[in-house]
């Protein structure tokens, strides 16, 4: 099912894998790595790529290429980007914490750490659990439905606890919690909002508390310190513009955390070595494989996801920003791990995955298209309002204020859309366009989305 991209969806990983054999075991050397992200960076495909390898013996190594900013200084470890969804994998570190310190359980209903005025959705009986949320089985939807943003370019920044609590009240849960896997950044959004009351310090607070002070991540924050800020690595678009940072106060467990490497490579090494501190062991209850994840036999433990694969399994996530991509993963059998952070949103996944395992093939970089932005009168625009159906549970709805079209996907926000020529209309905060298809007498019946090198056609329906 196509999905016009805000925050990054967490998918099996669809590529072609390879049988891994002892040379896919091994991490490759600096050079190669910086052939590969200089070969991303010069195809355009994305700004930069700061990378990090921690080998069997606990030891680092860091190769970055691309500029942290337009005519400024180059990425470096010390450059601080968005991590977005990689930030579910700390709030899964600040539950396994809480849990460790009997302050929750894993089977409490997520309402017992709520205010008594709000419903949580339930179904045949069962309860939205902590476990649920940091599994994403919830059964809540990727987004909630009143998310609509004043600013479509920081579209989380006016999400209020209000706004949830309402949404909670009023929503119809499709399946039992607990039953299916269906990733949701309101799901995990929600575990860190009731675990920050739970604490009583709200999200950032907790988490820096009890896992970023004992870890000496100095430089992982929500809220930006003057000397995080002095070292912000702009964000990009996949066309290559600067777009503005996000904010994500009442979600902020899905996605609100910036970081840089150093600070990475300190949190991957404590969850690849659990006997280096006693929160690294608390760390490694979050990668034990919990339930199913969807296709080529994935599972997922409190958020991390477990690719199997020969020579041992792959514990993944990945995260996506407005103008950042975060990928950070290991292997356990191996003592080897990879972090990537580019200041693009872009997907650079298959780096990591090919660094960790020569089995997992490269993808060809899908260069950046210069998109140029036209003005189209309302009696145009009209022509296109309406709703289009590309699957059974998948529509794009069409809408238009003013001079401006919106687009707003099955369960995900309204997102500004944007015309490069009367049929044809892209999208500013991700790779996505869409064009719509007329008939003989010029009526409107209905509109293809080209998306991650792939198309789909809908049909108009309203």
């Amino acid at each position: 099912m196509p999905k016009i991209r805000a925050v990054a969806v967490v998918a099996a990983v669809a590529v072609w894998m390879l049988p891994g054999g002892t040379a896919a075991l091994q991490l490759p050397p600096d050079s190669a790595i910086l052939r590969m992200i200089r070969d991303r960076v010069e195809s355009k495909a994305v700004t930069g790529i700061v990378a990090g390898v921690i080998g069997p013996d606990g030891k680092s190594r860091v190769v970055a290429y691309g500029p942290a900013k337009a005519g400024g200084p180059p990425l470096d470890a010390r450059s601080v980007l968005e991590i977005g969804s990689v930030s579910k994998t700390f709030t899964a570190a600040l539950l396994a914490d809480m849990v460790a310190k009997g302050e929750v359980r894993l089977e409490d209903p997520v309402a017992k750490y709520l205010p008594a005025a709000v419903t949580v959705p339930s179904r045949n009986g069962k309860e939205i659990t902590l476990l649920d949320l940091a599994t994403q089985t919830s059964g809540l939807p990727r987004l909630p439905s009143n998310l609509n943003p004043k600013d479509p370019a920081n579209p989380y920044a006016d999400y209020t606890p209000e706004l949830l609590y309402e949404f909670l009240s009023s929503y119809e849960l499709p399946r039992d919690p607990g039953a299916e896997y269906e990733y949701s950044n309101l799901g995990m959004g929600l575990l860190g909002f009731a675990l920050g009351r739970r604490d009583g310090g709200g999200y950032e607070a907790a988490l820096t508390r009890r896992v970023l002070a004992p870890l000496g991540l100095t430089s992982t924050a929500i809220a930006l310190t003057p000397d995080m800020r002095a070292r912000l690595a702009q964000g990009h678009d996949p066309s290559g513009e600067v777009v503005a940072n996000w904010d994500i106060p009442t979600l902020a467990g899905a996605g609100a955390l910036r970081s840089d490497m150093e600070d990475m490579l300190k949190y991957l090494r404590a969850n690849m070595f659990p006997e280096s501190s006693p929160v690294a062991k608390t760390l490694a209850t979050t990668h034990e494989p919990r339930r199913p994840a969807g296709a080529g036999g994935m599972r997922i433990g409190l958020a991390w996801h477990v690719l199997p694969r020969p020579g041992g399994d792959i514990v993944w996530h990945n995260g996506q920003t407005a103008g950042y991509h975060a990928f950070v993963a290991f292997r356990p059998a191996t003592k080897t791990g990879v972090v990537l952070l580019a200041n693009t949103g872009a997907d650079i996944d298959d780096i990591g995955l090919h660094i960790l395992d020569a089995g997992i093939p490269l993808r060809a970089p899908v260069p950046r298209v210069a998109r140029k932005e036209i003005t189209l009168p309302p009696e145009v625009l009209d022509r296109y309002v309406g709703e289009y159906r590309f699957a059974p549970q998948f529509s794009i709805v069409v809408t238009r204020e003013g001079a401006q079209l919106y687009a707003q996907p099955t369960g995900q926000q309204r997102l500004p859309i944007f015309a490069e020529s009367e049929t044809d209309f892209f999208l500013k905060v991700v790779d996505a366009q869409l064009t719509f298809t007329r008939d003989a007498a010029g009526r409107v019946t209905g509109a293809v989305l080209h998306q991650g090198g792939g198309s789909a056609a809908g049909e108009k329906v309203k």
